[in-house]
């Protein structure tokens, strides 16, 4: 009966990025579970198997440098070969901090931003990817 919002742009980059061999996790303030259903019951369909792993709030709090810390770990990657999208600029600093690459999501309804120098991207598709960054 419901439906989770995503932008109509979200979708196909999710899948052209999962085609060309990325590996995508959800970090967020819900539940595993809330995400799971989320992206299961999507208004673009199931979004669920693009995805390889979610983390919630019981890694750290989404403003601690060791949570993206511990995610990196998790995933058995490099911190600098890991983007993580956000529209909450703490978010951000705590990710750069970690060593991770990260875009400032600028979506309608989003609080508005002080000043910042994140990359930023009102699109997905603006979203720029660094393959292997080191």
């Amino acid at each position: 009966d419901f439906q989770a919002h995503v932008f109509a742009d979200v979708a196909p980059c999710l899948k052209a990025w999962k085609m060309s061999g990325l590996e995508l996790y959800v970090y967020s303030s819900g539940s595993v579970l809330a995400q799971k259903l989320f992206f299961e019951f999507s208004v673009a369909g199931n979004l669920l198997p693009l995805f390889n792993g979610h983390f919630d709030t019981t890694t750290g709090g989404k403003r601690e440098r060791r949570s993206y810390t511990a995610i990196a770990e998790c995933v058995n990657e490099l911190p600098s070969a890991l983007l993580f999208l956000s529209d909450v600029t703490e978010e951000l600093v705590a990710a750069e901090a970690a060593g991770f690459q990260v875009c400032l999501l600028k979506r309608p309804g989003n609080a508005s931003v002080d000043s910042h120098a994140f990359a930023e991207a009102t699109t997905f598709e603006q979203i720029q990817i660094n393959y292997g960054a080191s």
